[in-house]
């Protein structure tokens, strides 16, 4: 029973939801968890074709979380963890009633819409013994925790400069009225005051903050709404100052013809440079000063890196991307909790991100949208 998969539900994910389908797939890669109850949809009749269709049992499909939870509390073999794959508005109530009901949380990103949320939620988080987790599974890629391991070693020196952008086309027109999608994230009442900031910019400032180690300190931005009537931005383009001296720059765009998902960033330290990019993530380029430039690869046999490693599941050459990465953060959190249901601690809950990388995310958020309000202002992240 120890090692048992875990028991997991789903609040949102039902018919016509993207996310939702990839959590699910995410969290069976490896064999780890179990879906065995859900709140699929507000919508009654949807919740409950979507459940038809993943093979829950009638009694465990739930018309509300708040009706799953206190049902699922009751139950000897009740939910051990939640994710939670709404849009952004419902995050905090959904993850509050679960953390309070002591249910173990994985949380879609940005981790609420507003910073006062992100806050209340870490304070509700460090009175509960729930584990959460924040869903930014680019952190998860194996050459990006080897490229994190390489700047803690000291391969790249001291760090100097980081480069990070995210362009993708897909709002390049208003698809708003004919795509759910589109309609949640363009919808400040349910995205919150960031759109493109907040859906796709989490994902790169996060991934520079994760592989760096660096402290952001202040913030010089410039965001637009390009598409006429559009609410929320959909261009972001902001200029960092990290603590310890390190100066950097963020592009994160959704109206950029051309760019289908081009998450990419550059480091640069006074020994060498890396650089990896999401669309081609089975290899990653490390630069070194006046030296030969060096194209490494995801192979578990050259790697010298067992974090790196845990995330490949098939021979080199084979390629690997969105969906596994998912999955090694799943993987993780089952880690996690298995351990936990032993009363001990796995030392890849270091590796997974929380609830102060969810909250670190909404104050850069937040200091993005001062600057831009203050006609780009240097603007600090509050603390």
């Amino acid at each position: 029973m120890a090692d048992a998969r875990v028991r997991l539900g789903m609040v949102g994910g039902g018919q016509g939801a993207f996310i939702g389908g990839v959590h699910r797939i995410a969290s069976r890669i490896d064999d780890r968890y179990e879906l065995v109850a859900g709140a699929l949809s507000s919508k009654a009749d949807v919740a409950k074709a979507s459940a038809d269709e993943l093979h829950i049992a009638p009694d465990r499909s739930y018309a509300s979380y708040e009706e799953m939870f206190e049902a699922e509390a009751k139950r000897e073999d009740g939910i051990e963890a939640v994710a939670i794959v709404t849009p952004n508005h419902m995050h905090f109530p959904v993850a509050k009633a679960a953390l309070e009901a002591g249910i173990n949380v994985i949380c879609d990103k940005p981790v609420t819409r507003t910073l006062e949320e992100a806050v209340e939620l870490e304070q509700i988080v460090a009175k509960s013994d729930a584990f959460f987790a924040l869903t930014h599974n680019y952190s998860a890629y194996p050459l990006v925790r080897y490229a994190r391991e390489l700047v803690e070693r000291g391969d790249l020196g001291h760090i100097r400069l980081i480069q990070i952008e995210y362009p993708q086309e897909w709002l390049t027109q208003a698809p708003e009225a004919d795509n759910k999608q589109a309609a949640w994230r363009t919808d400040p009442k349910r995205s919150g005051k960031a759109g493109c900031l907040g859906d796709i910019g989490t994902h790169a400032f996060q991934l520079a903050t994760f592989i760096s180690q660096l402290e952001l300190d202040s913030v010089s931005a410039d965001l637009t709404a390009f598409v006429p009537g559009r609410e929320v931005d959909d261009n972001v383009h902001a200029m960092l100052r990290f603590k310890g001296g390190a100066k950097g720059m963020l592009w994160t765009s959704q109206v950029a013809p051309g760019c289908e998902n081009g998450l990419k960033i550059r480091i640069y330290g006074d020994k060498a440079g890396l650089t990896w990019a999401q669309e081609t993530p089975n290899e990653m380029w490390l630069t070194p000063l006046a030296g030969h430039h060096q194209r490494i690869t995801r192979r578990d046999d050259n790697l010298d890196s067992e974090v790196a490693v845990r995330g490949m599941r098939i021979p080199f050459g084979h390629p690997e991307g969105y969906l596994e990465a998912f999955a090694t953060l799943y993987t993780d959190v089952a880690d996690v909790l298995v351990a936990k249901r032993k009363g001990e601690q796995h030392p890849m809950a270091a590796w997974v991100p929380g609830i102060e990388t969810g909250v670190l995310g909404m104050r850069f958020i937040q200091a993005v949208l001062d600057s831009s309000e203050a006609d780009g202002r240097w603007t600090p992240l509050t603390s």
